[in-house]
């Protein structure tokens, strides 16, 4: 249960973000689709609390894993800023629920099992390790600690032209060397109590020098301001649950439409693939292979979280991977995914609430958990080159490019092709090559798309 609070609270920041990603409080702030339409700020932040936590309670009672649901950031990004430009919103989220319609088909006739069960060991605690710098760098990012430096080199820098030169910033600093002490001291609620003591010192410091936000005060927090709100009670608008459409297709064209749901298909596939291995691994409940109880159940209603995430216009809902902040502090099963799904409900009502928290504060979190799941790297062998550097570049590329996917398929191509040119061509599942091959259409996507139109 008090896994299942924590992962809650390093997610409770999509309720406030995805809404400002999809939606706004008027169409001058809005990301406009191809006929003008936007999607309310509220009316998004409503669906997102209901969507994640109906999907998130439906996991943890059925495939009875700590792994929690929500919108997921790389599709809902890609939809506003690629996809609305050619279609309506409800059309974009008609490709979302096709999108899930798809995985939920794969994952119940057994292939998407199937291509899990054939990924090499290796390539699985890579996925995990690389998983865990990935969280890692989002934490560092979320926290101002790392920022784009604005030059070609190097492309990015410690805060502030290579200081520490904002208050937010070392308020995260504070909490990361709390919950450090309290994690090596094996204090029980180590995250949680770090959590609420950064909050609160957050709090104490607005308090007294009323930074606000950064998009209005650059030495500012970076999603939302701690503060106590006067009320913390709302009524929700779920307006948009059902509002979606498949016109995309007589719009743009099949073939255009069609690229745009693999794109999506790919994406979220593997997202959810590699997310689920690193978490599996994180709770010591896969085998050696990296195969977890309840798998097949577990794909199915990740598919269907997409469905319904496109269904409430709210994009894929997808296992997030700050789940692993609940599974750092003894998550294990469904339980804490039933307490997270529950709070998300209970989200729609008490909005301002959500806000206390700074994203700051769950940053840090989410640096000690990239810590925990690096460590797996110890089960790697690295002395085959042929296995080292696929590793290595699944490893990588996770956090270089901010992309499950793109690490997962980059170290898929490299595997087959290093594997193959190494004599070990007969070891290659041919499930394998059929997904190397997809990934190649998938990183070739954008002269493909032009060429399509």
């Amino acid at each position: 249960m008090r896994g299942g609070l924590v992962s809650f609270v390093a997610m409770a920041y999509i309720v406030i973000l995805n809404p400002l990603i999809l939606g706004g409080f008027s169409a001058d702030q809005a990301a406009l689709d191809v006929e003008g339409g936007w999607l309310q700020n509220t009316q998004v932040a409503a669906a997102t609390g209901l969507t994640a936590g109906v999907m998130t309670i439906l996991f943890g009672a059925i495939a009875r894993l700590p792994f929690a649901l929500a919108a997921g950031l790389g599709i809902n990004s890609f939809l506003a800023v690629s996809v609305v430009g050619q279609v309506t919103w409800a059309e974009a989220m008609g490709l979302v629920v096709i999108n899930g319609l798809l995985i939920v088909l794969l994952a119940s006739t057994g292939l998407r099992t199937m291509i899990f069960n054939a990924v090499p060991h290796q390539l699985k605690t890579a996925i995990t390790v690389g998983i865990g710098l990935f969280i890692a760098f989002i934490g560092l990012v979320d926290s101002g600690f790392v920022r784009a430096s604005g030059f070609q080199s190097p492309p990015v820098e410690l805060g502030e032209a290579g200081s520490v030169a904002t208050l937010p910033t070392l308020v995260f600093l504070i909490g990361l060397v709390v919950m450090g002490i309290l994690m090596a001291r094996r204090v029980k609620g180590a995250l949680l109590i770090g959590i609420v003591a950064t909050t609160i010192l957050a709090l104490i410091v607005e308090a007294i020098f009323k930074l606000g936000p950064a998009a209005v005060n650059p030495g500012g927090w970076s999603l939302n301001t701690p503060t106590l709100p006067s009320s913390v009670f709302s009524l929700p608008d779920l307006g948009l649950v059902g509002q979606f459409s498949f016109g995309a297709f007589e719009r743009i064209g099949p073939l255009a439409a069609s690229m745009l749901v693999f794109t999506l298909l790919f994406t979220n596939f593997f997202d959810a693939m590699g997310t689920m291995t690193g978490l599996a691994k994180a709770a010591e409940v896969a085998d050696a292979k990296g195969n977890f109880p309840r798998l097949k159940s577990g794909l199915i209603i990740e598919g269907v979280g997409a469905v319904a995430g496109g269904a409430t216009s709210t994009s894929s809902n997808t296992v997030f991977i700050d789940s692993a902040a609940g599974i750092g502090e003894g998550a294990r099963t469904g339980l804490a995914s039933v307490v997270t799904g529950l709070l998300f409900l209970a989200s729609m009502f008490l909005t301002p609430l959500t806000q206390v928290v700074p994203l700051e504060a769950a940053a840090a979190a989410l640096v000690v958990v990239g810590a925990l799941m690096v460590a797996q790297i110890r089960d790697i062998d690295w002395s085959e080159f042929s296995v080292a550097l696929p590793v290595f570049l699944t490893i990588v590329v996770m956090p270089f490019t901010f992309s499950i996917a793109n690490g997962i398929g980059i170290g898929f191509l490299s595997w087959v092709v290093i594997r193959a040119l190494s004599g070990k061509a007969r070891e290659i599942s041919p499930l394998l090559w059929i997904v190397a091959a997809g990934f190649l259409v998938y990183f070739a996507r954008g002269p493909i798309e032009a060429l399509i139109g």
